[in-house]
């Protein structure tokens, strides 16, 4: 099972439904995501609740401005089955330093530009636009 995947699947689906929020099964590496698009401004905020049954949930509240999604668009770099890695010297820029990817380093989860300041290579998980 692709979390990584399926988390970005559901910003892209809320995105284009024009959702004020969607919620995803909470776990690290999805809210090291989120905070990440906090951060950057492609989310208004986002909480970690428990459900009815126990389970932790990550709730993600969308952003917009004028009507139109901050996230235009969102994708998953490589796969569970070929996974992408990049040297700090080999991190891309996306649209030109427009948009945002996003790493597994051995500091956490980081974006791409946060890596290449602190010197870290890792595997590159998406993008964002």
């Amino acid at each position: 099972m692709d979390v990584v995947g399926n988390f970005i699947t559901i910003l892209r689906n809320a995105s284009g439904a024009r959702r004020a929020e969607c919620c995803a099964q909470w776990s690290m590496l999805r809210e090291g995501i989120v905070k990440i698009l906090k951060n950057n401004g492609y989310v208004k905020d986002f909480s970690v609740e428990k459900s009815e049954n126990g389970h932790a949930v990550l709730r993600v509240q969308m952003k917009y401005v004028n009507g139109i999604p901050a996230i235009t668009e969102i994708g998953r770099i490589g796969s569970p089955g070929c996974r992408r890695y990049a040297s700090k010297k080999k991190i891309p820029s996306i649209v030109g330093g427009i948009g945002e990817c996003i790493l597994s380093t051995s500091s956490g989860v980081l974006s791409g530009k946060d890596a290449k300041n602190l010197g870290l290579g890792g595997e590159l998980m998406c993008y964002v636009l």
